[in-house]
């Protein structure tokens, strides 16, 4: 809808206010993957959507702690603003907030009228672009996992397990969920739809999965934003933490984020489908897969984002360790479900619940496009139980190590832009910096009392 349709902005304006909202809240993800917005008043959203509302650019390399990293056109340019304007495609009541609807924002530099280089949203936009010029579209289907607490004063985190049920995966009802957490969140999520399908514990006690439609690439990652930032404000309405950090628990395991990813032709029919080729996957299919692993070293930086990220992964985690993949085998980085046909796809295992939905998607077409485009064909696939590196090449087993590889990957950066990737890799460094001055209490307990 444009801005300056001046009378179908009222028009909205009216169908909100016969619906009892008179607050609107623009949102757009910041680099990692974090909702930042504003509450306007209703009266005001004409001039929201004439003028934007305006933001410090330093919003995309600010840290979770608060502190304003030193990436170009941030501090070197005086903080200089971006500027937001709703998106009223994407307009949405809240369920869980009275009076409120919520809707997208789309990002430009005030300076060119461009997309900021940084905007999450926007790259993904323009890796799209590239698969259209091939007349190719990407449909995602996403999964992730996340962790449900309870406030703990006494412990060091403030943070305890919401429930402590072991040996209950896969399941639903009370015996895992006694507050019923589950049933009431998918049906919130339901009424706000974006998508949501089906939930379930999962492996560790107080850890959930909840699945989301497939769906095309841009909006599947629209969904997939608007459900972590609404997961979270769902547990902070109960004076609960819902967190999507890759491992917060040394006794249990971590939380993924896995891709489903399939391509439609201009005749809405799956690419990656071919009754008479291998395993009845077509050579797009096959050639996606091949551009996936040549370029995981560097997607691992997007899809593994942080310094956490790295103790999720490992031989037997049900994680990805190893550069590989297999027919419906959950071993393997890339998995093959088992349907084909319509139902063909691929399975990116590599990413975990702290990612980014626009950069990994993003990251993914990117390499699986490279890969379609070179013709390259995938080895031979898994077979049997993975984690065996005399098989396969190992992932990187540290941040440091997937941004170097990511800043290596010329044919990726250049997919996804010299300016993003340059400001990605300033502000990650920085975190890496930042953790290896902080004395931990792994440190603590291991050396104080020694030596």
């Amino acid at each position: 809808m444009s801005a300056s349709d001046t009378p179908a902005v009222r028009r909205r304006m009216e169908q909100l206010a016969a619906e009892g909202i008179d607050v609107v809240r623009v949102t757009y993800p910041d680099l990692i993957g974090t909702e930042r917005a504003r509450d306007v008043l209703l009266d005001h959203l004409p001039s929201a959507m004439t003028h934007g509302l305006a933001f410090c650019r330093a919003v995309y390399h600010t840290s979770p702690q608060g502190d304003t990293v030193s990436v170009a056109g941030g501090l070197d340019a005086g903080l200089p603003d971006i500027c937001v304007t709703p998106d009223l495609d994407t307009l949405a009541a809240l369920p869980w907030e009275p009076g409120v609807a919520t809707v997208l924002g789309n990002v430009t530099d005030p300076a060119t009228g461009l997309p900021a280089p940084e905007s999450p949203r926007d790259l993904l936009r323009a890796v799209l672009d590239r698969w259209a010029e091939h007349g190719l579209r990407p449909v995602v289907g996403p999964e992730l996992e996340y962790f449900l607490c309870d406030a703990a004063p006494e412990s060091e985190q403030g943070w305890r397990r919401y429930s402590e049920a072991d040996g209950v995966v896969y399941t639903a009802g009370l015996r895992a969920d006694p507050d019923n957490h589950l049933l009431r969140t998918l049906r919130l999520l339901r009424d706000f739809d974006i998508g949501v399908s089906s939930g379930n514990h999962e492996y560790d006690g107080a850890q959930f999965e909840i699945n989301l439609t497939h769906g095309d690439a841009a909006e599947a990652a629209d969904r997939a934003f608007r459900f972590k930032s609404a997961i979270k404000e769902l547990a902070r309405k109960e004076g609960r933490l819902a967190t999507f950090m890759a491992k917060p628990f040394n006794d249990a395991g971590g939380s993924g984020f896995h891709l489903h990813l399939s391509c439609l032709d201009a005749a809405g029919d799956n690419t990656f489908a071919d009754p008479a080729a291998p395993h009845a996957l077509s050579a797009t299919a096959r050639h996606a897969v091949a551009g996936v692993l040549a370029h995981a070293p560097a997607l691992s930086a997007l899809a593994n984002p942080t310094v956490n990220s790295y103790k999720r992964l490992g031989p037997d985690t049900l994680a990805p360790w190893l550069i590989d993949w297999g027919l419906d085998n959950r071993s393997a980085m890339v998995r093959i479900p088992p349907e084909r046909g319509a139902g063909s796809r691929l399975e990116l295992r590599l990413g975990d619940a702290s990612a980014n939905p626009y950069l990994l998607i993003a990251g993914t077409l990117a390499a699986a496009l490279l890969g379609i485009l070179a013709g390259d064909e995938p080895p031979a696939p898994l077979e049997g139980y993975g984690y065996d590196s005399a098989r396969s090449a190992t992932l990187p087993t540290s941040l440091p190590a997937a941004l170097d590889a990511l800043e290596a990957d010329t044919a990726l950066t250049e997919l996804l832009g010299k300016d993003f990737t340059a400001s990605y890799l300033s502000y990650k460094r920085d975190e890496v910096t930042r953790f290896h001055r902080h004395v931990t209490d792994w440190e603590f307990t291991e050396y104080a009392y020694h030596l």
